[in-house]
């Protein structure tokens, strides 16, 4: 009898001798299949796509100080890079719990761990916001460790389909969670100027927010929607046209930056949800319990110290991060994502 076994189904076909798109990445999304490249564009100093680069890893090694039997939490679990690392140190006897709402990257994520020996025995995975932590205390018991990375994962902004960045056309998204919530364009339709004015100050410090927001809400009242991102992009391109030409093709493109990043904070309600993380953090942690929070923002990084100082003075803390930790000059010039990165750490009194 013939075996009819399927043929492996042959990979998108694409113009040219590198393929450009992120769905035609053939040898960067399938990682496992293709090391010698994935190790070359590391050293170019860029992260493959479909791949995150974790960062200040040894930092935060060195403070968490795991032990085997130990039991903790990732808040934000991601491509897994540090959760990967905690594994290591937990077993035996240890547990790692592990948090995420991105519907599309956690199944993967659970794929990849379980592909080096992490189960359900050391590691559980759960689909919720990390402001739930009082809810994975209730049922681990005090954590010995918590870690949180508030950065967005690069697999979340190389794919376009999510909406994440200007660089390729794709829905204006922006969503962690696309099943859950409203997208940026949706966003955009009902915002006032005042509010989205506020919005762009508060979520990214954009210098540029009047005539951005003015830009923004002129092209809906003709009546045009804005439903991708590169037609926000051309917006506010456009709205930027009286800055002196030597600097605006730089400047266009940090305000871009900024105002997708005030969008995205607003979409998933991310300063929300990290006051109410940090608000529970101190009472979901044992005696001596250590925290590691990761931040890219000012606005972010604000909050964690006002916590941090709040809950040492109140006795919570014994002891708290003089100042932020930065990634060494050696890592942002591997992984330029980790230039903007702080580090705060506290200790449960």
């Amino acid at each position: 009898m013939e075996d009819h076994q399927p043929k492996p189904a042959r990979r998108v076909r694409y113009n040219g001798t590198h393929p450009k798109s992120f769905k035609e990445k053939y040898k960067e999304l399938q990682p496992e299949q293709y090391a010698d490249d994935i190790a070359k564009v590391m050293q170019q100093g860029r992260t493959p796509a479909g791949m995150h680069r974790s960062i200040c890893v040894n930092e935060i090694m060195e403070f968490l100080k795991i032990a085997p039997g130990q039991v903790g939490l990732d808040a934000t679990l991601g491509y897994g890079g540090h959760s990967l690392e905690i594994l290591k140190c937990l077993v035996p006897g240890g547990h790692l719990y592990a948090t995420d709402v991105d519907p599309f990257e956690l199944p993967r994520t659970r794929e990849r761990l379980a592909s080096y020996g992490y189960g359900s025995d050391v590691l559980t995975i759960k689909k919720m916001n990390f402001s739930e932590i009082d809810q994975i205390a209730d049922e681990a018991g005090p954590l010995n460790f918590v870690l949180a990375d508030l950065g967005v994962s690069s697999m979340q902004i190389d794919n376009p389909d999510r909406g994440f960045s200007f660089k390729v056309d794709g829905p204006l998204d922006l969503r962690l969670n696309p099943q859950s919530g409203k997208p940026a364009s949706a966003l955009l339709k009902s915002i006032s100027l005042q509010k989205l004015q506020e919005l762009l100050v508060v979520n990214s410090d954009e210098p540029h927010y009047e005539p951005v927001a003015k830009a923004i809400r002129d092209t809906l009242a003709k009546g045009i929607p804005i439903e991708t991102t590169k037609q926000l992009q051309n917006i506010i391109n456009e709205a930027l046209v009286f800055l002196p030409v030597n600097d605006r093709k730089e400047e266009v493109k940090k305000s871009c930056q900024r105002c997708f990043q005030a969008l995205r904070i607003e979409v998933n309600d991310e300063f929300g949800a990290l006051d109410k993380f940090l608000e529970k953090l101190p009472y979901a942690l044992a005696p001596g319990g250590r925290v590691a929070i990761l931040s890219f923002h000012s606005g972010e990084d604000r909050r964690v110290k006002k916590s941090f100082q709040t809950y040492f003075r109140g006795g919570f803390y014994s002891e708290i991060a003089p100042d932020p930790i930065r990634p060494t000059a050696e890592e942002c010039n591997t992984n330029p994502r980790a230039r903007s990165a702080k580090l705060r750490w506290a200790i449960k009194g």
